[in-house]
């Protein structure tokens, strides 16, 4: 189930204001999708997630789709905070947000990685620690994904302050 929210939610308010320590970024196969985003998730059992994005280049038609989809009316595509229930759902909305030229952070529950990804195709995986870094990052590369290698993002680079 997908839920559009007025505002973004605790987790992600926490992470916008100390985001985690260890990170990898990698560049976005917005030709590979389905791949990439079942690769990152299968790291994880997450039960929900919410996105909320920070810029949107031009309008959001996957997220769009994606919603309507859902039977979920929106006023203003340039402002989403939107929260899915269930692993099939948080798969097909961070599909929807890399697909568009969106900056978005993904916070799931249990909040074990967080995801900034923007318009530059470049999405970045967050953890607390090193271990769960590894994980995520060495599926992906071993699935042939491209890590990108000595790039840090920080917190200038997003919008979320």
């Amino acid at each position: 189930m997908l839920t559009l929210l007025s505002e973004p939610t605790e987790e992600i308010q926490r992470f916008r204001d100390d985001p985690w320590p260890f990170q990898q970024t990698f560049k976005t196969p917005l030709k590979d999708l389905n791949r990439f985003v079942s690769t990152c998730l299968a790291t994880f059992s997450l039960e929900k997630g919410a996105l909320s994005t920070d810029e949107v280049v031009f309008e959001p038609k996957d997220l769009l789709l994606l919603l309507a989809h859902n039977s979920v009316p929106v006023k203003d595509c340039y402002h989403l905070t939107i929260r899915a229930d269930g692993e099939r759902e948080i798969a097909g909305l961070l599909r929807a947000a890399l697909g568009d030229w969106v900056d978005f952070v993904f916070v799931p529950t249990p909040e074990v990685v967080a995801i900034y990804a923007d318009h530059d195709e470049y999405t970045t995986f967050y953890t607390r620690d090193d271990a769960a870094l590894k994980s995520v990052t060495s599926n992906l590369e071993t699935a042939g994904f491209e890590a990108v290698l000595n790039y840090t993002r920080g917190r200038s680079d997003a919008k979320w302050r």
